[in-house]
């Protein structure tokens, strides 16, 4: 497990040098490389929830300077991954368990209505490509490719709700995803489920493809909503834990 830094935390593990990857930095500026190296890195766990993210290390080891790591920094801020802090700068933001609850409660209500929107308009198009999505999702699962997971999972819902195309709506849905995907990658690492998510998702789309579409929204967000409390549960018992100590 190594050796814990002043935080009490464990050290973070080193990122991909983004100057290792010219070619995809010819089709992304640096700055959104930065983002996107930093955001995996923290929604996989290698940077813990308040661990101190220095501007100067992360610009040595992502092959950059300062200035887009720093833009990078501002713009997780915004998607609520990071937060500055007067005492130690940029940290990995922590959530309560109340603002984990509000989170899934927005999906809910989010998804629900844009799923109503979607349905009409999905063909079977939408439909083969949410099969793909959920074959990869279970070889992910029999892997255990925990990263792939998260990043499944949101792709079959947004695989559904472009259809309603609300680009705006799916844009907020989608930061609100990244901001518990971290968390609950780590209570599917833990604890399982990626096998009843899985079935919960055929049922969705079983459920509109027979145009059951009342149906499909109430399977849509009890699925999230279970989520939410069986996540809760778990950080509950995890942090419980780790405040008692050794």
């Amino acid at each position: 497990a190594g050796a814990r830094d002043v935080f009490g935390r464990f050290p973070m593990k080193p990122v991909s040098r983004i100057a290792e990857a010219r070619p995809a930095v010819q089709r992304k500026s640096i700055v959104e490389m930065a983002v996107a190296v930093l955001r995996e890195n923290i929604l996989r766990g290698d940077y813990p929830e308040g661990a101190p993210l220095r501007q100067d290390a992360l610009a040595t080891e992502l092959g950059v300077s300062r200035i887009p790591v720093r833009e990078a920094l501002r713009q997780l801020e915004v998607e609520g991954l990071v937060t500055f802090s007067p005492h130690y700068g940029a940290v990995v933001s922590t959530l309560e368990l109340s603002q984990i609850e509000e989170l899934f409660d927005l999906r809910a209500i989010l998804e629900g209505g844009l799923l109503r929107r979607a349905a009409p308009h999905l063909t079977e198009e939408h439909f083969r490509r949410a099969e793909t999505v959920l074959e990869a999702y279970d070889r992910a699962f029999e892997e255990g490719d925990v990263a792939e997971w998260g990043a499944l999972n949101w792709e079959f819902h947004s695989t559904l709700l472009s259809a309603a195309n609300r680009p705006l709506t799916l844009g907020m849905l989608s930061t609100i995803h990244n901001q518990s995907d971290r968390y609950m990658r780590l209570q599917l690492k833990l604890t399982g489920g990626e096998l009843r998510a899985s079935n919960e998702h055929r049922a969705i789309c079983e459920a509109l493809r027979g145009g059951e579409v009342r149906m499909a929204t109430a399977l849509l967000r009890e699925h999230i909503r279970n989520a939410g409390r069986s996540l809760v549960r778990f950080l509950r018992v995890q942090r419980e834990i780790e405040a008692a100590g050794p």
